[in-house]
């Protein structure tokens, strides 16, 4: 886990090397002033030596103006460092989420990974920046503060030492306990995010049953859970900070204390005890400095560990090293004794199915809900892999198929259609970003869809809201349609694309849904015979296996499992 936090490091070393000089200058300047103090008021001021005492001053100034320029580059340069990084671990995960497979998104809940790529990243972040410069700083000053104090006074500096150790050991001692206490604390922030996110997404739902106090409740239990946590983290810390400020008290007593004895003794001068307390001053911060860092550090490794096991999650589905694309590509789709389960499930979705859709055919599956119709859909472009048998795409195996290439051939139109928070014309060119303005007009027209979108304030401009909230279930299917005719693809796949539907929506899907289909392979998924009477074959599903084929009529004139539901209008 260190190597690859590390890792990260390595584009910004120049930055890094900057950022630790200064706060090294800074601190060597920091430490030169007891030793000058203690020399002013050792031998200038007694001697009444003015000239001496003003260039001291003049160099003092000349130091803390050195150290002000030094701080500002720290301050900024050492945060711009951390920020840097933050940014290429944003961009390295969320490539990583981009490459994982259906199965890790069907188990993960959204608003986790949300709080993931954001406040964990930011938490790391200040520790990458303020880590490395802690601990180098903080050894710096302690080191070089005992450098000076053991060359005033051997003894007193030998002292001053005796607390240190009990500071250290105090903040290991607590430091486990903070760092269980944040990895708990931000699993809760992580529930928060979903419990918000599960609910706004589901507004509607939750307003048209009146159960808004239910969603408060709900609310209610894990953001209890997360003031728990805080509550108990903040125990933890007032205990440790009281008691480390209990120690910081008791080490000013113990040099004055041992100061006094001394100068009893006649083995320290006043000037040599009001130094030593300068020092004792500069070394606390960066005990101080120290013990924060424990606090940011259990932070920091806390939200890195929940980082590292994304990271760590292997996609389930991934091209082999000698995966192809190939030229021409007809459309010729071939499943051969398929299974196939979740991992999730116990039993198997899909038995032993084998089917034929030939280059430019149009092909209908039906069944009963749960017969394993979407599923079929979805091992296609290989969203998910099948258990046994093969699936062939213009005879060749989908798994020596680079997924790209297959994906960048299959069009995909679902009943639940997504459409991104963003306007009409960046939703359609969605399926070809590089397409032209006429060529994504042209795509609208196709869909059924243009003559609404014109009538609209900003036409193409318009935005949708987030899923599609401002456009009807229908515009939002025409829209979709309109992706898919911009993307071209080989082979179309309409997973129930006219359900719950209204007729003058549905008519003009089925329009848009044929001039699509034309000198394309298709499959249909639907309950609607309307959607499936035209096609050159049916496929019925029952249980996960393929019972009957057919066309419309010859399937009726058969009378086996289409014909009940057909007879039951379940399709």
């Amino acid at each position: 886990m260190l190597k690859r936090f590390l890792s990260f490091y390595k584009p910004h070393k120049t930055l890094f090397c900057l950022d630790i000089a200064v706060a090294l200058l800074s601190s060597g300047l920091a430490i030169l002033i007891p030793s000058m103090v203690r020399t002013l008021l050792q031998e200038f001021i007694p001697n009444r030596d003015v000239k001496s005492i003003l260039v001291y001053f003049v160099l003092m100034i000349f130091i803390y103006l050195a150290k002000m320029v030094f701080e500002f580059i720290r301050m900024k340069w050492g945060h711009i460092l951390g920020v840097r990084m933050e940014y290429d671990m944003r961009e390295v995960i969320f490539r990583h989420i981009q490459k994982l497979s259906f199965n890790y998104f069907d188990s993960t809940k959204t608003g986790h990974i949300m709080s993931r790529i954001s406040n964990d990243l930011n938490t790391i972040a200040e520790v990458a920046h303020h880590g490395p410069e802690d601990l180098i700083i903080s050894f710096f000053l302690i080191v070089g503060s005992f450098y000076f104090m053991f060359s005033f006074n051997p003894v007193l500096a030998f002292i001053s030492m005796i607390p240190i150790p009990f500071m250290l050991l105090w903040g290991v001692k607590y430091g486990g306990k903070m760092r269980s206490g944040f990895r708990n604390v931000r699993k809760k922030i992580a529930d928060i995010n979903s419990a918000v996110e599960n609910s706004v997404q589901g507004i509607r739902e939750v307003k048209s049953y009146a159960n808004e106090e239910l969603e408060m409740t709900k609310f209610d239990a894990v953001n209890t859970h997360f003031r728990l946590a805080k509550e108990k983290i903040y125990t933890i810390m007032g205990v440790f900070y009281s008691v480390f400020q209990f120690l910081a008290d008791m080490y000013y007593l113990i040099v004055i204390a041992g100061g006094a004895w001394l100068y009893f003794e006649n083995r320290i001068t006043p000037a040599d005890i009001i130094a030593f307390i300068l020092y004792v001053n500069i070394i606390l911060k960066p005990i101080q400095r120290l013990m924060n860092f424990t606090e940011q550090f259990h932070q920091g490794a806390a939200s890195f560990e929940r980082f590292t096991e994304i990271m760590d999650i292997e996609p389930d589905i991934e091209d082999r090293p000698d995966a192809i694309s190939f030229q021409p590509v007809k459309g010729k789709v071939e499943l051969k004794n398929l299974w196939f389960k979740y991992s999730s499930s116990p039993s198997w979705i899909i038995r032993d199915v084998s089917l034929t859709v030939e280059a430019g055919e149009s092909v209908a599956i039906v069944g009963e809900s749960g017969a394993g119709k979407s599923t079929i859909v979805s091992l296609i472009p290989r969203f998910y892999e099948p258990e046994k048998g093969c699936i062939t795409f213009d005879g060749h195996d989908i798994m020596d198929l680079k997924q790209r290439f297959l994906r960048e051939n299959i069009g995909l139109v679902q009943q639940n259609v997504f459409l991104f928070d963003c306007t009409i014309r960046d939703n359609i060119m969605y399926g070809e970003p590089t397409a032209t303005e006429e060529e994504m007009m042209q795509a609208a027209r196709y869909a059924n869809i243009y003559d609404f979108v014109i009538t609209l304030p900003d036409g193409f401009d318009t935005y949708v809201g987030e899923r599609g909230v401002k456009l009807s279930g229908g515009q939002k299917q025409r829209v979709s349609i309109a992706r898919v005719f911009l993307k071209n693809p080989t082979v179309l796949v309409f997973d129930e694309a006219t359900s719950s539907l209204d007729t003058e929506s549905e008519s003009l899907i089925q329009e848009a849904m044929f001039r699509l289909s034309k000198n394309r392979t298709t499959i249909i998924i639907a309950h609607r015979l309307s959607t499936v009477r035209h096609v050159d074959k049916i496929f019925v599903l029952n249980n996960g296996a393929v019972v009957e084929t057919g066309t419309h009529d010859s399937l009726i004139e058969l009378k086996g499992h289409y014909h009940n539901l057909y007879t039951k209008n379940i399709i």
